[in-house]
């Protein structure tokens, strides 16, 4: 199987980087930089389905080898409303929606983590066995000079989501492949109990219109990563670096 091939396959997924160029060291020893003098949050962003959290935590594999401890990843998801709050808002069939989040919440934990260095400060998990949010499940400690934040809405530029992109030393987008990114969704769903119906209506409905809601202010990302290029072109030039500072 060809490095091309293997990237985009399925069966790699979880063990191989599907945003390896810049290889994974180089872009460990990048977010490691900008963990100084003061402690950096970097922001991960991408549509449903781009694999976001298995990119933050192989990054975070990835500067474990290099400076044990620093660095933690967190995720926007924590901030989803409970599914109680949700059907009685009668948005059920949003979830996942811009709207179903808590933006002031998540925005107020942004400030705390950036500000709050001497002490433990918990951030809420979401729990997609139960499809909730749990608070106080992560630790951001004092130790913790690189907090990792992945999440869908990093750069929208609609109120309050603004005021997050601020708050955030650098953002690096994936640009996921568009047939790759639908295709993980869809087994996420049924692998969740949906039928493959179901799993499919959400795919091609909500979250195709979440994905251009998200991809719309991709390029005032600090680095695009792209899963599509290696693909097709493996000797093709990727992960250009952006400033909008």
């Amino acid at each position: 199987m060809t490095d091309a091939v293997a990237a985009c396959s399925d069966d790699f997924a979880q063990t191989e980087p599907l945003y390896r160029d810049p290889p994974l060291r180089a872009l460990a020893e990048s977010a490691l930089r900008l963990a100084a003098p003061r402690r950096a949050l970097l922001g991960i962003v991408g549509e449903p389905g781009a694999g976001k959290s298995t990119f933050a935590l192989q990054l975070l594999e990835e500067i474990e080898k290099l400076h044990p401890g620093i660095a933690t990843a967190v995720s926007m998801d924590g901030f989803h409303l409970a599914q109680q709050v949700i059907d009685s808002l009668g948005m059920t069939a949003h979830k996942g929606t811009i709207e179903t989040f808590d933006a002031h919440g998540f925005i107020a934990m942004l400030r705390r983590v950036r500000e709050e260095t001497d002490h433990t400060v918990w951030w809420p998990d979401f729990r997609r066995e139960l499809e909730e949010p749990v608070g106080q499940a992560l630790e951001v400690a004092p130790h913790h000079q690189l907090v990792i934040v992945d999440g869908n809405f990093l750069l929208v530029d609609e109120s309050p989501w603004n005021q997050v992109r601020g708050l955030l030393t650098e953002t690096w987008f994936l640009d996921a492949s568009p047939e790759a990114r639908r295709r993980r969704l869809m087994q996420r769903y049924v692998r969740y109990g949906f039928s493959r119906h179901s799993a499919q209506n959400k795919t091609e409905g909500i979250d195709e219109r979440t994905s251009a809601r998200i991809r719309r202010w991709a390029y005032s990302a600090d680095r695009i990563l792209s899963e599509r290029l290696p693909c097709i072109d493996p000797g093709h030039e990727t992960g250009g670096h952006r400033h909008h500072h």
